[in-house]
């Protein structure tokens, strides 16, 4: 091979790398494929719950969580449990009961006697929060108490939805 001819190839290949180089970098190609978003936003509403020992597996607690996932569903509100371990006393189920006060819990519900009792008992001292038992009564203005014969899970995600709406 001559060597003008070996010049003529080898300018060509280089023009030729140049044009594809241009093209890959000035022809829009195909943006990589987004993965879907799977973060759910919550608002600042925290709506708690305090169960025995069983957490939400009992019969109780299981109507009551999902009256709340169903309320969390349509406002958006952020839904916790919070199972009372330990000795079976009042005075134990109460510090579960702070607990949830302390994680900024705007509205506390109770499935179970126990956890009942105990969020009955610091109801006056945190007029602030929003507590909902299952059983008869309210001992306070802040209790409002679900009848247990009632539909317990729509009547949980009423209240629940009225609160995420505040």
């Amino acid at each position: 091979m001559d060597r003008r001819r070996v010049w003529w190839v080898a300018g060509t290949g280089v023009g030729l790398l140049a044009v594809a180089v241009v093209l890959a970098v000035l022809v829009p190609g195909r943006e990589p494929e987004r993965l879907p978003v799977r973060a759910r936003e919550y608002t600042d509403v925290r709506v708690c719950l305090l169960t025995d020992e069983q957490g939400v597996a009992g019969a109780q607690a299981a109507r009551v969580w999902g009256g709340m996932q169903d309320a969390s569903a349509a406002t958006r509100a952020q839904v916790s449990f919070l199972p009372v371990m330990g000795p079976g006393t009042v005075a134990n189920a109460q510090s579960y009961a702070n607990t949830l006060v302390q994680r900024k819990c705007s509205m506390v519900l109770a499935a179970g006697d126990l956890p009942g009792q105990a969020l009955r008992a610091i109801a006056e001292a945190n007029p602030k929060v929003r507590f909902v038992v299952v059983g008869e009564g309210a001992s306070a203005s802040n209790v409002t108490a679900v009848a247990p014969s009632a539909d317990v899970r729509g009547s949980v995600a009423k209240i629940v939805l009225d609160e995420g709406k505040a």
